[in-house]
C-alpha cells in the first residue's frame, strides 16, 4: 500500500500549531453585530409580558426580538436526515419557556458592553408552573411539557406529546420470557446514567451575513452544514436556494455541533436587519444551554446456564430527552441494538423496549457513543455481575458468548457479520494488561488496593440505508488533485484520511491531493460527520470517485499515445502504451492536454450509500488502585484493543482511541449534571464539572486488530464513537474487585465508594 497503513501529519496540522486564523471567531467582520440570549430563570414559565423598550433604548443597540418578532414555524434543532425523526417541537422564540435556560429573547448591538447592559434591561413578567424534573415520573404526568397543538412528530416512532412521550417502541426475538424461566441464573438489575456535557474546547459559536447577492451565509463551528441550511430555512421560513453554509476548521464537537445550538439566532437577526452578526456561547451557556448526553435508567435482565452460556437479554430504556426532543427518538435505539448483540452466540431470545420522555429540564442531543454509551454501561455491568454469580473469569465468560465473524445477529437489525477479531481484542488486551497475574485485585498493605475491570464494545458505521457520504475529485495543472467533501473535519483527521484514500487509488503522493470541505454551496452532498460515518460513507464515495477519474485519464492518455485504452496502464505518474516500448506520457502532461480540445471529463463526483452498518469492535482493560480510607480511585493504567477494519491513518485512529477512553474515564469518574429545585444546573463552568486531566487517566495503550470490511474502503470500519463506551463497565468492574460492590449510578465517587464500605450495601 502506498498511502493506507500510513500515519501521514494531519492535513491542517501547521496551520493549527502555529496560531493560523482558522476557527469561526477568527473570521468575523469586526462591524458585526454581537447578538447575545436572554435565558429563562424557570424550568416552566409563560411569558405574560415581556418589556424591552429599556433595553431599547441603550445606546449602540440594533435589536431586540422577542417571541411576538418571530416566525411560527415549528422546527427541530436535531441535525439528522430529512425526514427528520426527532420531533418539530420548538419555536425560534416561544412564549411558553420550558427549561432553565431557554431561550426568552435575542439582543443584538454593537458590542458586548451594550448588549450585556441591554439584557439586564428586560423586564419580564412570568407565570410560573409546575414541573416535571424527575424523569422517572414524566410518562403520562398530568403536567405536559408539550401542551400545544401543533406540535408535530415527523417520523412514527411512537411519539405522542399528551403522554409526555417522545418516543416509544419494543423490539424482540423469540420468547424471552420461556428461556428466562428455563435458565439457571437470572439477574435482574437498573443502572443510571446521567447527562454529560461534551465539554468541547471551542464553545458554540456562528457568524452570518448577507453577501453580494443577497444570500444568507453561515459561517459556523458545525457537524452539519447541509442539516443546518435545512433547518434555518424551516425556521426562518425563506428559500433554501437563499442559504449557503460553510464550517470552518471546529474545535472540537464529539456530537454537541450535531445540533443547531446556535445558527438559528444570528440568522435571523442577519435576515431581519441586513447586517453581519455574530454569536459566541460563554462556557456557562454551553453548559445550560447546548445538547448533553441524555440521561438513562435502564432495567436489564439476563438469563444464562451455570456454565456461562448467556441465553437470554431482556432490556428495558427510560431516557430522559429534556424540554425538547433533538436526538431523543434515536440515541436510545443504540442502548439496546449496539449492546445486546456483543452475546450473540448461545442467544436465543432477546427483548428490548424503551420510552423517551420529555421533561422540563435542559434538552439532550448527540454526544460521542450516541446511546450506545449508556447500553453498554448497562450490559456490559451485568455480565461482570453474572460472571461474578458464577465465579467464571469474566474474560473467559465474554471469550465463551461473543459474536463472530460470520454471524448474524438479529438483534443488530439482522446484519451479517462480515468482519470481526473481537476474540482477538479480548486476547491481545488480557496479555497486555497481565489480566491472569492481577485479576482480581491486590492489597497493597497500605490501605490500598488495586485492581483490574473489563468491557468489551461494538458500535455502527454510518446509519444504513439512511446515510450519505459525498466527494468530488478534479485533475488540475501539473497533475494535481482537489478533493472536495461535504463531510466536516471536527479534528479528527477525516480530510487526512480520506487524502490517503484518494492518494491510494490514484497512487498519488499524498501530498498531492488539497481537500476542502463542509460548503452547502460547492461541496457534494454529504449527510454529515456523525454516526462514525465519515472514513467508511465519505471514504467509499472518495475512492469510487477517484476510481472513476483514474479510468478517464487513461483515456486520455491513450488518445495522446494514439493506441487504446485497453491496452494502456497507470501508475500513478505515467500513462503506458503496453504494446509500444516508451517512456508514456506524464500525468502533468494529461492534465494540460484535458483543457483543449478534451472530451474526457476530469472531475468526478461520487455519492456513497450502505444497506449496512459494519460494526467496530473494542476490548477495553483498566488497572486502578483505591484508597480504602478516602475512597478516591486513581487510574494506574489502560489497555484497549480495537478492531475498526483497515486502519487507515495508525497515528490518528490511536489519538482518537486515546481521546475516547479519557472521556470515557472522565463519565465514569468526575463527570456529573445535577440540578437545583427551580431546574437549574449547578454544574454550569468547569470549576463545578470536572472533566479529566491528563494526570487522571493514566497510561493509555492502543492496539489494533485488523479485520476486513468488503463493504468499506479498503476494508475500513469506523473508529470514532466506540471508543468512549468501555470505560465506564470496566472501572465500575474495576471497584467492584477492589471492594465486593457493586456501583450501577454514575459517577463512580469516592463519597458513593465510602458508603458501600460502611452499609454493605450496593449502589
Amino acid at each position: 500500500m502506498r498511502s493506507i497503513g500510513k500515519s501521514f501529519r494531519k492535513k491542517d496540522a501547521m496551520a493549527l500549531v502555529t496560531g493560523k486564523p482558522v476557527y469561526t471567531g477568527d473570521m468575523i467582520d469586526k462591524n458585526a453585530l454581537v447578538v447575545k440570549i436572554l435565558h429563562s430563570p424557570h424550568a416552566n414559565a409563560v411569558i405574560e409580558d415581556i418589556d424591552i423598550s429599556a433595553a431599547m433604548k441603550v445606546t449602540g443597540i440594533e435589536a431586540v426580538y422577542t417571541y411576538e418578532d418571530v416566525p411560527q414555524n415549528r422546527f427541530t434543532m436535531a441535525g439528522q436526515t430529512y425526514p427528520e425523526p426527532s420531533p418539530h417541537d420548538r419555536l425560534l422564540l416561544d412564549r411558553h419557556v420550558r427549561f432553565n435556560g431557554d431561550a426568552v429573547a435575542i439582543v443584538a448591538g454593537e458590542n458586548v458592553k451594550a448588549v450585556d447592559k441591554a439584557l439586564k434591561l428586560i423586564k419580564v413578567k412570568y407565570k410560573v408552573l409546575p414541573a416535571v424534573l424527575d424523569f422517572r415520573s414524566a410518562k403520562d404526568n398530568p403536567i405536559l411539557v408539550h401542551p400545544e397543538e401543533d406540535w408535530e412528530a415527523m417520523c412514527p416512532v411512537g411519539a405522542d406529546n399528551r403522554r409526555n412521550l417522545c418516543a416509544r417502541e419494543e423490539d424482540g426475538y423469540g420468547d424471552i420470557e420461556s428461556v428466562l424461566q428455563s435458565c439457571d441464573v437470572v439477574l435482574e438489575r437498573t443502572y443510571h446514567t446521567k447527562a454529560n456535557s461534551q465539554a468541547m474546547m471551542e464553545t458554540f459559536r456562528t457568524y452570518t451575513y448577507l453577501d453580494t447577492y443577497g444570500r444568507l451565509n453561515i459561517l459556523s463551528s458545525t457537524q452539519i452544514v447541509f442539516h443546518i441550511r435545512r433547518i434555518v430555512a424551516h425556521a426562518l421560513d425563506i428559500p433554501k436556494s437563499k442559504i449557503r453554509v460553510v464550517k470552518p476548521r471546529i474545535g472540537g464537537g464529539f456530537g454537541a455541533k450535531q445540533t443547531c445550538v446556535t445558527e438559528i439566532f444570528p440568522a435571523f437577526v442577519t435576515w431581519k436587519t441586513g447586517k453581519s452578526a455574530y454569536i459566541e456561547f460563554d462556557r456557562q451557556e454551553s453548559q445550560i444551554s447546548g445538547s448533553p448526553r441524555h440521561e438513562m435508567e435502564m432495567y436489564v435482565r439476563i438469563g444464562a446456564m451455570k456454565d456461562g452460556r448467556i441465553r437470554g437479554i431482556d432490556l428495558y430504556t427510560l431516557s430522559n430527552t429534556g424540554a425538547y426532543g433533538e436526538h431523543g427518538p434515536t440515541t436510545v435505539g443504540l442502548t439496546g441494538h449496539k449492546s445486546i448483540p456483543l452475546y450473540h452466540r448461545y442467544q436465543e431470545a432477546y427483548r428490548f423496549s424503551y420510552d423517551v420522555v420529555y421533561t422540563n429540564l435542559q434538552a439532550a442531543g448527540a454526544y460521542r457513543g450516541y446511546g450506545a454509551t449508556q447500553g453498554l454501561f448497562a450490559i456490559e455491568s451485568i455480565v461482570n455481575e453474572l460472571a461474578a454469580h458464577l465465579k467464571i473469569d469474566p474474560v473467559e465468560l465474554r471469550n465463551m458468548n461473543l459474536i463472530q465473524e460470520g454471524d448474524v445477529s438479529r438483534a443488530y437489525y439482522s446484519e451479517p457479520c462480515n468482519s470481526c477479531t473481537l476474540d482477538r481484542c479480548l486476547r491481545s488486551t488480557a496479555e497486555r494488561i497481565k489480566w491472569n497475574e492481577k485479576y482480581p485485585s491486590r492489597d497493597m498493605g497500605n490501605g490500598k488496593i488495586r485492581s483490574v475491570g473489563v468491557a468489551m464494545a461494538m458500535q455502527g458505521s454510518s446509519i444504513s440505508n439512511c446515510d450519505v457520504g459525498g466527494a468530488t475529485i478534479k485533475l488540475n495543472d501539473d497533475g494535481f488533485y482537489v478533493l472536495n467533501v461535504g463531510a466536516a473535519d471536527m479534528g479528527t483527521g477525516s480530510d487526512t484520511v480520506l487524502a490517503q484514500i484518494a492518494s491510494e487509488v490514484l497512487e498519488c503522493n499524498y501530498d498531492n491531493v488539497v481537500v476542502f470541505s463542509a460548503d452547502t454551496d460547492t461541496s457534494p452532498y454529504d449527510s454529515g460527520s456523525y454516526a462514525s460515518s465519515t472514513t467508511y460513507l465519505t471514504g467509499k464515495a472518495v475512492e469510487q470517485a477517484c476510481i472513476r477519474l483514474r479510468e478517464s485519464i487513461q483515456n486520455i492518455g491513450a488518445e495522446l499515445l494514439k493506441c487504446d485504452v485497453d491496452v494502456t496502464e497507470f501508475d500513478g505518474e505515467y500513462v503506458y502504451c503496453l504494446e509500444e516500448e516508451g517512456e508514456g506520457v506524464s500525468l502533468k502532461d494529461i492534465a494540460t492536454a484535458s483543457m483543449f480540445n478534451n472530451g474526457y471529463e476530469t472531475q468526478f463526483t461520487s455519492s456513497a450509500r450502505s444497506s449496512v452498518s459494519p460494526p467496530p469492535y473494542m476490548t477495553g482493560m483498566v488497572e486502578i488502585e483505591l484508597d480504602k480510607e478516602t475512597g478516591e480511585v486513581r487510574v494506574l493504567g489502560y489497555e484497549a484493543t480495537v478492531d475498526c477494519g483497515t486502519v487507515i491513518n495508525p497515528n490518528l485512529a490511536r489519538l482518537q482511541t486515546e481521546g475516547g477512553i479519557a472521556q470515557g474515564i472522565g463519565m465514569a469518574l468526575y463527570e456529573d449534571i445535577t440540578y437545583d429545585s427551580l431546574g437549574g444546573i449547578r454544574e454550569n463552568s468547569l470549576i463545578q464539572y470536572k472533566i479529566p486531566t491528563r494526570q487522571d487517566v493514566g497510561r493509555i495503550n492502543v492496539e489494533f486488530e485488523a479485520s476486513y470490511e468488503p463493504t468499506g474502503p479498503f476494508g475500513a470500519k469506523s473508529i470514532g464513537e466506540v471508543v468512549i463506551n468501555t470505560p465506564s463497565p470496566a472501572i465500575v468492574h474495576a471497584v467492584y474487585n477492589a471492594t465486593g460492590a457493586w456501583i450501577r449510578e454514575l459517577p463512580v465517587t469516592p463519597e458513593k465508594i465510602l458508603k458501600a464500605f460502611e452499609d454493605g450495601q450496593h449502589i
